[in-house]
Order: C-alpha cells, then sequence, then structure tokens
C-alpha cells in the first residue's frame, strides 16, 4: 500500500472510532509504529486529524446549537452536577454573571438558598428561577429576547456589561477547543459573552463533555482568558491534558 493510500484510509478509520492509538494503527495497517508515527504527522500537518500522547483523535465541529427544550434534556444530570459545583465557588457578597445557557441554569438552582448575592443575568430562564430568592439581588442585561432560549442579546446587552464590574462570571460555551479557546457557532453572540468576560475579575467555564476539544466558527476568546473550567467526570484525558498543560484549572465532577 501506497504511503499516500495509508495516509487517507488512516484518517477514515480515525473518523469512524474518533480516537485510536499508534499500536492499533500499526496493527490494522501491517506496519510499524514508526511509519505510523510518521503518517500521522504529516496528516496533522494537513489538519485531518489532532495528535495526542500514543495516538490520535479526530476533531470535531459544532456548526449549530440545537433548540433550549432539546438541549435542557442532554447530559441533564452531568448538567447538574456541574451547577452544583460552580455555585459552591460563589462566596457571600459577591456580584457575579451567569450567562445565559442550559449549564448555567442549573448555577441559579443552587444558589436560590443563598444570600447577600448579586446575580447579573442575560437570561430569562434564570432571572425566573431566582425570582423568589430574597437573597439574591438579579440583574437583567436587557435586549432582544430570543424566544426559543429566553436569552437576551444584542446592542443593549453589550451597553449594560460595558458598564459593569463584577467578581466572577460564569460562561456557558457550545465548543471550547485547547487551542483555539471558546469558539460559537453564531456571531451575533460572541459580542455578549466577550462583554461578560471584560467585565468579570475571574472567569469559570461550565461546559459538559460534549463541548471540550470542538471547533466552531468564531473565536470568543483564547484559553488564557479562562481561570476554571468545570466540567463532568466523562470527559476524556486526552480532551483535557492540553488546558491543564496551560494552566487552566480543570475541574471534573
Amino acid at each position: 500500500m501506497l504511503a499516500a493510500e495509508r495516509k487517507l484510509r488512516i484518517v477514515e478509520y480515525v473518523r469512524q472510532s474518533r480516537v485510536a492509538t499508534v499500536a492499533a494503527l500499526a496493527r490494522e495497517f501491517g506496519v510499524h509504529e514508526a511509519t505510523i508515527r510518521r503518517d500521522l504527522g504529516e496528516i496533522e500537518q494537513e489538519g485531518l486529524l489532532k495528535r495526542t500522547h500514543g495516538g490520535v483523535i479526530v476533531e470535531q465541529w459544532t456548526h449549530d446549537e440545537p433548540p433550549f427544550i432539546e438541549r435542557s434534556n442532554q447530559r441533564l444530570e452531568q448538567k447538574m452536577r456541574i451547577g452544583k459545583m460552580a455555585a459552591s465557588m460563589v462566596e457571600d457578597g459577591e456580584h457575579i454573571i451567569i450567562d445565559s445557557g442550559t449549564t448555567t441554569l442549573h448555577i441559579a438552582k443552587n444558589l436560590v438558598h443563598r444570600s447577600n448575592i448579586t446575580v447579573v443575568t442575560n437570561d430569562m430562564n434564570i432571572a425566573a428561577e431566582l425570582k423568589d430568592a430574597s437573597g439574591i439581588k438579579v440583574i437583567v442585561t436587557g435586549g432582544e429576547l430570543y424566544p426559543s432560549s429566553y436569552m437576551l442579546n444584542g446592542m443593549f446587552t453589550d451597553h449594560v456589561l460595558r458598564s459593569l464590574h463584577v467578581e466572577k462570571a460564569f460562561m456557558g460555551i457550545p465548543a471550547i477547543h485547547p487551542k483555539h479557546g471558546l469558539m460559537h457557532p453564531e456571531a451575533q453572540l460572541v459580542t455578549a459573552k466577550q462583554g461578560m468576560i471584560q467585565a468579570a475579575q475571574e472567569i469559570i467555564v461550565v461546559a459538559d463533555d460534549s463541548k471540550i476539544g470542538k471547533l466552531s466558527l468564531h473565536s470568543v476568546a483564547p484559553n488564557s482568558s479562562i481561570h476554571s473550567l468545570i466540567t463532568g467526570k466523562e470527559v476524556q484525558e486526552y480532551d483535557i491534558k492540553e488546558f491543564r498543560d496551560s494552566g487552566v484549572n480543570v475541574i471534573m465532577v
């Protein structure tokens, strides 16, 4: 088998299984591991696959977000664990931002009995969750309402965020990549997230395991802007190693 043909078949093989070790590929194609490593290096340079320690994975893209109702039922138990952990990082007396999202909603659910906290949000679901929480002051950013998700966004949202300063921002994101950082498929939603990041002293990203390692069209912020990433224990070690190596505090729950 010619090298060019073998590389094409390696890409097909990994795309089907998503991840493969060097040893497994060497057995599959009947060549030495050194040959596979050389092939993988060339394939990675072409941007088709991503090398990991001892193997390779296929990089996956997020092209759009499913409707809120659909997303809210996906990985629900994991999102509940993430939300509980994130809420435990909020100190009494703090001003925080809670970004719109199905995972961030579970942060609010775990704050309802807390006191002396100010929550800024662009999510009507989160505001409604906290409406009867007597110890929490809620500030809604305003903006254009997205009926499918009850999110507020746009010029008014951006204007309010530019005027705020908070201790922590809890960010939801559909894609977070170890090299390219926070990413989003929808351009019109990027500026509000950037405004939240600029308004906060500490950035905490909450993302279930399906978001980790994903690519998307628009860059929101580099990983250097993130202090902590809270994700589920279901995440694979190869998906989070580079985040840890770059200084991000990765918390698996």
